[in-house]
Formats: structure tokens, C-alpha cells, sequence
């Protein structure tokens, strides 16, 4: 699944640090999904999402 946090991210002038800490998570967490090692949970998706104020689909993109 690729995302475009790290976009979002600089957008909004945050460190990963900065980040994880706004939704919950550990900064390990926020640059596993960055780098596409790791899928978020519904929970953390949503997280993002509300915190960027865009839809999920914004910052997710699904592939078969």
C-alpha cells in the first residue's frame, strides 16, 4: 500500500517525532508505514486522517 504521510508531514511542518506522538504511536511506527514496511491499523488510518483533515483515501492508495 503506498500513502503519502511523509507529504502530509511536510505540509503540516512535522517531525516523525511529532507526529507519532499526535496519534499514539512510536516514531518507528510512523517511518515503517512511511517506507511502505508496514500497514496501519483502521485506528491509526483514521487518526491521520482527522488529523490532516482529508479523507483516508487522501493518504492511502491501495494496490492490488
Amino acid at each position: 500500500m503506498e500513502n503519502k504521510i511523509k507529504v502530509f508531514r511536510a505540509m503540516n511542518d512535522l517531525t516523525q517525532d511529532e507526529l507519532a506522538k499526535k496519534i499514539g504511536v512510536t516514531r518507528q511506527t510512523i517511518s515503517a508505514i512511511e517506507k511502505g514496511k508496514y500497514d496501519p491499523s483502521l485506528i491509526i488510518a483514521f487518526k491521520l486522517s482527522k488529523l490532516f483533515n482529508v479523507k483516508i483515501e487522501e493518504i492511502f492508495l491501495y494496490e492490488e
